[in-house]
């Protein structure tokens, strides 16, 4: 059970090989821009297709060389929420959930579409468009459309990056309620260490196209495993003294 990631894929200039399995649970891929963790959300989404290995959640195989298993975007149940939330700006808060519901009967895209907009405080807005809203509105519209066709995973890439540390602050609560309420494997893109620590579950640390560390939070921030680990800590000594209850001055 959960998502099974094993894949290889060689661009120019880079080079990405991670393997890691995570069952229902909220994974934080963690490292500098450019280690590769989109390109992984981007290849599990099928949106880009690796050279081998193998992609699976649950019981249903999206990709495997091996057998020559390729399945489109539109056959992987999954959602996925990107960093620009790539929302439709012609279409309302309502077209925009509803274009994620493609595949669903008439009586299930109703009473989904009616949980969605009551659950995420949207069902006031529905009339209006991307650009009449605000920003945490829109970051809940761009949540309820990935989530229409109950996928078996959740893709974040890096969804809050855009909003002020107020809105992040309230974002990643919401976040918290989202998976008691949905609750699915969810991989979460940061490189924020606060935002990985105040909801990861486990933390996958990427660096140049391969994974050097994975483990709870407490695991790989209180005990990085790797120097390239402990610079992508750099400057967060006291964050990291309170969530590991050690002198900032004691590096461990």
């Amino acid at each position: 059970m959960g998502l099974c990631v094993n894949v290889v894929k060689k661009l120019k200039g880079f080079s990405l090989d991670v393997k890691w399995k995570i069952e229902d649970e909220l994974a934080v891929l963690f490292g500098f821009s450019g280690s590769g963790k989109s390109l992984t959300l981007q290849i599990i989404a099928g949106l880009v297709k690796p050279d081998n290995g193998l992609i699976g959640i649950n019981e249903t195989v999206f990709f495997d060389s091996s057998h020559k298993i390729d399945r489109v975007p539109q056959e992987r149940s999954l959602g996925y929420v990107f960093q620009d939330l790539a929302l439709f700006p012609h279409m309302t808060v309502r077209q925009n959930i509803l274009f994620g519901s493609k595949g669903l009967g008439e009586d299930e895209k109703k009473r989904r579409y009616r949980e969605l907009t009551e659950a995420f405080y949207v069902d006031g807005l529905v009339d209006k468009r991307p650009s009449e809203i605000s920003g945490g509105q829109r970051q809940r519209v761009a949540f309820a459309r990935a989530l229409m066709r109950r996928p078996d995973v959740l893709l974040l890439d890096e969804p809050f990056s855009a909003l002020d540390t107020p809105l992040r602050i309230e974002m990643r609560s919401f976040l918290g309620d989202l998976r008691r309420t949905f609750p699915v494997p969810i991989v979460l893109v940061t490189h924020d260490a606060v935002e990985a620590a105040s909801l990861a579950d486990r933390i996958i640390v990427y660096s140049d196209g391969a994974v050097i560390q994975s483990g709870s939070v407490t695991d790989v921030f209180c005990s990085p495993s790797d120097e390239r680990v402990r610079r992508l800590l750099h400057g967060q000594e006291n964050f990291l003294a309170n969530l590991c209850e050690k002198d900032p001055s004691k590096p461990k």
